[in-house]
């Protein structure tokens, strides 16, 4: 039986960016995929959205998912395009990059970090037992680990096993999604029926086509084939313009669906394996690497001893209002993509409003992450909203925000005049950087706010505390994030 200490079900977006984050914190952590490699057998995700890319820069490898992919403005609801290049954001934008690249660039980085992933090889079933967690696996060996964590997707073994609901709403709409060659010029665009979005459009090799089509669920199961994509064009176009050489088909519907618990015990869910929905807007994958990224940091300190097992609740306390907003707004979009007069009505009403300033903003806002704000308690506006990657003067020359979080760890970032606060007590886990900046501060829908004297940053990007480093708050603060006080000589500080 291998032991590890963290065993993550699932080498999707969700799962590679959960072992990498556990990896950067020293934690023995290993991967069990299904798949022999990273290669898809379907199309997914096509993007990343604002905070996506965030995230990857705040671990210093923005730079090859962006050289990978194409920058562009990718944001949209119910196919009403969103522009957010007037955010206060170094990446007002999004990327365009299919998930089949995304995956091989993550895992590379992956395996920089030295994280073992266990191939060809399933999550069958587990036991919880006294400081552990049994893993049985899909060829009869087991593995057992200090916590198990659940990115196997919608249909997940791990949230079924651990006896976690899944309510939501059952599909209404059942979708095929292909590439395939046409021998006749097909009708391009998108059509919005009854029965949702049908859509035609040319692929960048000129030969392939990419092709939605959409009926009502009735119970479609199974994997779809070439003469169930054949009769769905039919029924919308009136003829298949000869599809053939498909290179794969897919189905997926609008079920939509959150985990009631992200956590039972030592087993915790991720991505996908914690809620489901249509992929309009073409937020799943963004949300799941998201998840990863505050989970990731917590049950590090966890494991450590650093934090008490409460910190674990707080993953769930951030993520589900998250999660249950992204469910609200791809069923209202889902609605919006239908046909019929009234429909249309409704959705160029909606387009206008989409016109105006301060609904796109908010919208925009909401799709891409960027206006995503933990409740956190009182105090600055910064407190539980991501920080700004702002260009700061050190003593070691110029220095961005964001580069501070590299290896993923929290950040006492001092603005203001040098001062007496001894880090000693949290110094082999906080970092004290001392710098300035000129600027003012602005986020994106909130404007700008005041410019705080200090600000302890997470490992996820998010302000835990904003204020003067003399304040008696920051203790606290630190205490409640990072763990107790201990007492070592020296201080970790740079400039």
């Amino acid at each position: 039986m291998t032991d590890h200490a963290v065993l993550v079900a699932g080498g999707g977006p969700t799962g590679l960016m959960l072992a990498a984050e556990l990896a950067l914190a020293g934690i023995d952590v290993a991967v069990v995929e299904r798949r022999a490699s990273q290669e898809l057998d379907s199309a997914r995700s096509r993007g990343l959205h604002a905070r996506t890319i965030e995230v990857l820069d705040q671990r210093g490898i923005a730079g090859r998912f962006l050289s990978a992919g194409r920058p562009m403005q990718v944001q949209a609801f119910a196919g009403i395009r969103l522009d957010i290049s007037d955010f206060p954001a170094r990446h007002n934008y999004g990327l365009a990059l299919a998930q089949d690249q995304f995956e091989h660039i993550l895992a590379a980085w992956v395996g920089e970090l030295a994280v073992p992933i266990v191939r060809r090889r399933e999550v069958t079933g587990f036991a919880q037992r006294a400081g552990g967690v049994e893993v049985e696996l899909s060829d009869g060996q087991s593995m057992r680990a200090g916590y198990l964590v659940g990115c196997d997707g919608g249909r997940s073994v791990i949230r079924k096993a651990a006896g976690i609901e899944f309510p939501g709403w059952d599909p209404s709409v059942s979708s095929l999604v292909a590439e395939a060659e046409m021998s006749e010029e097909p009708e391009w665009g998108i059509r919005y029926t009854d029965q949702g979005t049908q859509a035609i459009g040319k692929l960048e090799d000129g030969k392939r086509v990419g092709v939605v089509v959409s009926e009502r669920y009735a119970g479609q199961n199974g994997e779809p084939t070439l003469a169930d994509l054949s009769r769905a064009i039919i029924a919308v176009w009136g003829t298949d313009y000869g599809v053939h050489s498909p290179t794969f088909i897919s189905r997926f519907t609008d079920a939509t669906r959150q985990a009631a618990a992200y956590r039972q015990g030592r087993v915790l869910l991720a991505g996908d394996a914690a809620h489901v929905h249509y992929p309009v807007g073409g937020q799943g994958l963004n949300i799941g690497v998201q998840d990863a990224v505050n989970l990731g940091w917590k049950l590090a300190q966890v494991i450590r001893g650093t934090s008490p097992d409460g910190l674990l609740d707080t993953y769930q306390a951030e993520r589900h209002p998250v999660g249950a907003r992204v469910l609200q707004n791809t069923m209202a979009q889902t609605a919006l993509l239908r046909g019929g007069d009234r429909i249309d009505a409704l959705r160029g009403t909606v387009a206008e409003l989409l016109s105006m300033d301060e609904p796109r903003q908010r919208i925009a806002g909401m799709i891409s992450g960027l206006d995503i704000h933990y409740d956190l308690g009182e105090g600055h506006p910064l407190v539980g909203r991501r920080v700004p990657d702002l260009d700061l003067v050190t003593a070691d020359g110029p220095r961005t925000v964001f580069t501070l979080l590299h290896e993923a760890r929290p950040v006492l970032l001092n603005l203001g005049q040098p001062s007496d606060f001894d880090i000693a007590p949290w110094a082999d886990r906080v970092r004290l950087v001392e710098a300035e900046y000129a600027g003012r501060w602005e986020l994106p829908l909130l404007g700008p706010v005041a410019a705080p004297a200090a600000v302890l940053i997470r490992p996820d990007g998010y302000v835990a505390w904003a204020g003067d480093l003399a304040e008696p708050e920051l203790p606290d603060a630190l205490a409640t994030w990072f763990g107790r006080a201990h007492h070592y000589p020296g201080r970790l500080r740079e400039r």
